[in-house]
């Protein structure tokens, strides 16, 4: 009894609903600072790595994103502890601040030209105190969404995590295209105009950590002195079975997630062949499309379960990421560009919209957050992390269809676990 944990129930739907905005809006701030620096990444390569190769550039640039990614799974093993002890609240306001504090180094670090490998290197600690951030604010707020749902809409209420997931990437290509075509040049956007949307990043956090002031916390943790069994990693053991579910039906997902999304826009650029204005409308308006079907698919979870989606997903994923990959490599058309890439993020959604409260369904209140946080990132790091990595990697070898297969199989891999699971909507451990 003195350790108890549980959830609590808002008075009235209202205050449900707002307290789930709120800590949405600040998700969506967390992910605009993260997607940044790829969104970006083709106008400050130069910056901090000088060379004549552009897809050495671009390889290196992907390789500091890769690093931010390994740091992840410390975030969401020492901030996920810390949502279980503390309450989810008080960790989802600490992850803003130190994703703010990174995009504050980065928007003012001077370039190598100015002071040389220690340009390279200050961005490396920036985006290891982002991958610190990130790792925590995934399990954390898929926690808090989960637990503050109602159980008729919890599939999809936790569908919003990916909605301001997406619109974070979203506003981060909102300014590039208002940069690109309204107030600088090309060149000024090489030299100096890439620091402004690091620069908005760190400002907006601030409105973000008043905004999470007003949140309801959504645990009561009981006798606050005691810390045993509240979110360890020897609590966390005592879950071998959710753990290890939570890395499998991650791998293919996260892989299909970053291969779609934020690799996309480099992909039709510099395999393609398309403009980088041209690579940035076709982002934009498939993620826009993206972003509003999460909730349907959340609803759709709400009736007919969780197990269906994931396995249509695995499936459909499985067998056409290979002809896509191809043909979109092949194309100059941007509508033919645009309606690939939207049916791979259609099929996509069936984990997207979903992945948050199935991990979150997995495990016991005293370690939900620690438990969706922790194994997620190490699967996110290994395989989504480094996916743009291992891509570039294969471009630069010339084996450029050979990532195709490795993100096919990736899926395939997940879809034995999606078949073999339970459907956590039935037996959902939040109650």
């Amino acid at each position: 009894m003195l350790n108890k944990t549980v959830t609590t129930s808002p008075q009235t739907m209202a205050e449900r609903i707002r307290s789930i905005i709120a800590g949405s809006l600040g998700n969506l701030v967390e992910w605009y600072d993260w997607y940044v620096y790829t969104a970006f990444g083709l106008y400050f390569a130069g910056a901090f790595f000088p060379s004549g190769n552009q897809t050495i550039q671009l390889l290196n640039t992907a390789g500091v994103f890769a690093i931010g990614f390994l740091m992840r799974p410390i975030g969401g093993w020492l901030m996920g502890a810390f949502a279980d002890r503390k309450g989810r609240k008080t960790a989802l306001t600490l992850s803003v601040l130190l994703m703010s504090m990174g995009s504050l180094i980065i928007a003012i670090v001077p370039g190598y030209k100015e002071i040389g490998v220690a340009a390279p290197i200050l961005l490396v600690v920036a985006r290891i105190i982002q991958g610190l951030s990130v790792g925590g604010e995934y399990g954390t707020s898929a926690t808090y969404l989960s637990e503050m749902a109602t159980k008729k809409h919890r599939g999809f209420y936790s569908s919003f995590q990916y909605v301001t997931l997406i619109m974070g990437q979203l506003l981060a290509l909102g300014v590039l295209v208002l940069l690109q075509r309204v107030f600088l040049t090309d060149l000024q956007l090489h030299q100096w105009g890439w620091r402004i949307p690091f620069g908005i990043g760190a400002v907006l956090a601030i409105t973000v950590m008043y905004l999470r002031r007003s949140m309801q916390e959504s645990v009561l943790l009981e006798d606050m002195k005691v810390k045993s069994g509240r979110g360890t990693l020897k609590a966390l053991v005592q879950h071998p079975k959710a753990v290890l579910t939570v890395i499998g039906l991650t791998i293919g997902g996260t892989l299909a997630f970053y291969t779609f999304t934020t690799y996309m826009q480099k992909f039709l650029v510099n395999t393609s062949g398309f403009s980088k204005n041209s690579a940035t409308l076709i982002s934009t308006l498939t993620l826009i499309v993206f972003m509003l079907i999460q909730p349907l698919f959340g609803l759709l979870s709400d009736k007919i379960g969780r197990k269906p989606l994931l396995i249509a997903f695995g499936v459909l994923g499985t067998l056409t990421t290979i002809p896509i990959m191809t043909t979109l490599s092949h194309t100059r058309d941007v509508w033919v560009a645009f309606v690939l890439i939207m049916c791979a993020l259609i099929i996509v959604s069936g984990y997207t919209s979903i992945n948050a409260v199935v991990k979150a369904e997995l495990f016991p209140a005293n370690v939900r957050a620690l438990g969706v946080g922790f194994p997620y990132a190490i699967a996110v790091s290994l395989f989504g992390g480094t996916a743009e990595y291992i891509a570039l990697l294969f471009k630069d070898k010339g084996h450029q269809e050979w990532f195709y297969w490795y993100v096919s199989m990736g899926i395939a891999l997940s879809l034995v676990l999606y078949i073999t699971m339970n459907d956590t909507r039935k037996y959902s451990k939040i109650e």
